[in-house]
């Protein structure tokens, strides 16, 4: 029963990891990188008739051009709502619109901005791996709880040295994404 039990834990802290790796993903894609992608605009929230909504839920995403994106609403009733929400948000785009679509387009980035979003991703990276450690720290806890409550010292020691492996490991996924979005965001 308790080896069952440290075994939750130990899957537990899997899927929590694996959580924060999707997290630091997802954070990634919303930092500007020069190329056009729609994971920068489709969770911007748009005043839709009074609601606010993200904009994946009211447009459509094409990139005919590696420095184009072009938004199709489904309602072209709120075309004007979707600009205004691009302007206002802080990615610097000016929307150009022709009644059907909307048209981003995505200047080349200067040296001086890749370096600001550089530390940007730094920063996320750095939480992530925060997050990481903490879903660590937690499953410890619990596993030293366990061993208080009976289980054997050598069966706790053998999951804390998994679980630190599987820490190391997924701090290492974090470095690797990390280097990877550096790279595509110095790339001129």
């Amino acid at each position: 029963m308790d080896a069952e039990m440290a075994d939750l834990v130990i899957e537990e802290a899997r899927e929590k990891m694996a959580h924060a790796i999707d997290h630091v993903r997802t954070e990634f894609a919303g930092v500007r990188s020069g190329r056009a992608s729609s994971a920068l605009v489709e969770n911007l929230t748009v005043d839709y008739y009074g609601s606010p909504t993200p904009l994946k839920q009211l447009a459509g995403f094409s990139i005919p051009e590696p420095r184009l994106l072009v938004v199709s609403p489904f309602d072209k009733g709120a075309m004007h709502a979707i600009e205004k929400a691009i302007r206002d948000s802080d990615l610097g785009l000016n929307p150009s619109s022709d009644g059907q679509v909307i048209r981003l387009a995505f200047p080349a980035l200067t040296e001086e901005r890749r370096r600001e979003f550089v530390k940007v991703v730094r920063g996320r990276a750095e939480e992530g791996r925060v997050a990481v450690r903490a879903v660590r720290r937690h499953a410890r806890q619990e596993l030293d709880t366990m061993e208080k409550d009976g289980l054997p010292k050598d069966e706790t020691e053998r999951l804390e040295k998994v679980l630190d492996k599987m820490t190391h490991d997924e701090v290492t996924r974090i470095d690797e994404l990390l280097e990877h979005k550096e790279q595509e965001l110095l790339e001129v």
